[in-house]
């Protein structure tokens, strides 16, 4: 497979930036190439430079989809970090869970479902360690740019890898079930608690209402600092008074917004919407 020239590359980091705001950056032609390899098969286009050349037209929307979907898709791992879903049972569920309605939590790039569903699963272990601490229970939106992973999502059943990836023997023993092929589904008490839909970030959240709690992680790393700025300032109004944001270990607010005060807990941190 030939190398993209300097100049398409460039024209595709700019389409790519326009279309779900991620920032490619200088010498990422290997990703590129990694990510976007098996749909000339699938197409049925013979050089990598036809692919994106005809992604960036008019005329193939399906493919425009596709390449968009495969340059967004991340791969993620359940209970990520560990001490987000710990800041939920310790603080956040016990300071929030008694407000007289469902505790509303976005997750706002699910990806393939993982986030999402590890935010229901501590949820559920939560009321069932101190009932009564979630009365009117959870609501959990997960969003993602990607059709083919909110698809995914909507199925709830994963591999032995994925299922491999952060999951203890005692969760996948409560919460899923065998489907075949070595395969399992998350179980329907789980997924009473999540309803997925496809979200651009650079777009407007305000359909989705207000939430409570905002999940956001490793995702600003990808964008520029005024496509960060622009979506912190969105996530703030789209949180209730006194809602918290999670984002990523390495990610930071800093130069970017003033929305949000940063809440030092042990282990982590957490803003908190002023």
């Amino acid at each position: 497979m030939k190398t993209l020239s300097d100049d398409l590359y460039k024209q595709f980091s700019n389409f790519l930036e326009s279309h779900s705001g991620i920032v490619l950056g200088d010498n990422k032609q290997y990703l590129v190439k990694s990510r976007l390899a098996s749909l000339m098969t699938q197409f049925g286009i013979d050089s990598l430079s036809e692919l994106i050349t005809r992604s960036m037209g008019v005329k193939d929307r399906d493919l425009k989809m596709a390449v968009v979907d495969a340059m967004t898709t991340n791969e993620t791992l359940w209970f990520r970090d560990t001490y987000p879903f710990q800041l939920l049972t310790d603080k956040i569920f016990p300071e929030l869970g008694k407000i007289g309605r469902p505790l509303k939590i976005w997750s706002a790039a699910s990806s393939s479902g993982q986030e999402p569903y590890s935010i229901a699963m501590t949820a559920l272990e939560q009321q069932i360690k101190k009932p009564g601490s979630l009365p009117r229970g959870v609501q959990i939106i997960g969003t993602d740019i990607s059709t083919t992973m909110l698809n995914h999502c909507k199925l709830g059943v994963y591999d032995s890898l994925a299922l491999a990836r952060g999951l203890s023997p005692e969760r996948k023993k409560q919460f899923f079930e065998p489907c075949g092929d070595g395969k399992m589904r998350i179980t329907d008490r789980v997924k009473g608690l999540v309803t997925f839909r496809p979200i651009n970030l650079l777009d407007s959240y305000t359909l989705l209402g207000k939430f409570d709690i905002i999940f956001c992680r490793n995702v600003l790393i990808y964008f520029s600092p005024d496509v960060k700025s622009k979506i912190l300032n969105q996530f703030a109004q789209s949180l209730n008074p006194g809602g918290y944001l999670m984002l990523g270990a390495s990610e930071s607010l800093t130069g970017l917004t003033d929305k949000f005060d940063m809440v030092r807990c042990n282990p982590g941190i957490v803003y908190k919407v002023k």
